[in-house]
């Protein structure tokens, strides 16, 4: 099944769903996230986050990507049945944000599929709307 994964980026990886859970092959997780397990945790260039129980990231053999979430602190929401997996910033970089009233860097696409970042309109007003449907 193709998943979409929402990092600071959007990726497409093929996974799996098992009991509402997106699983990916340990080697398909830098596509997915742009993190990888290594000995010494989760890396992702020249940062290296320590996992206390790496069997607990698997599931069957395959990566769960909520549990690789919540190793690194992010919260997460999984679609499983339509295949998109959202990951948030980590908690401290959030409300780092929050303090400084400042916005992190993202692009999202609008309707039509054209990605837009939120640097297109520095220094006018934006709102952004969200929802969901379920």
């Amino acid at each position: 099944m193709t998943t979409t994964v929402i990092t600071e980026e959007e990726r497409t990886v093929d996974a799996s769903v098992a009991d509402g859970r997106v699983l990916v092959d340990q080697g398909q997780l830098p596509a997915a996230i742009g993190w990888e397990l290594k000995v010494e945790g989760l890396c992702r260039d020249d940062v290296c986050v320590p996992v206390r129980d790496r069997d607990a990231l698997f599931v069957d053999g395959r990566v769960d990507l909520a549990a690789v979430a919540g190793a690194l602190h992010r919260p997460v929401v999984v679609d499983a049945a339509a295949g998109i997996v959202a990951m948030a910033l980590p908690s401290e970089e959030r409300r780092n944000a929050l303090k400084a009233h400042h916005a992190p860097a993202f692009t999202l696409p609008d309707f039509d599929g054209n990605a837009h970042s939120l640097s297109e309109w520095h220094g006018r007003k934006k709102v952004l709307l969200a929802w969901a449907t379920w």
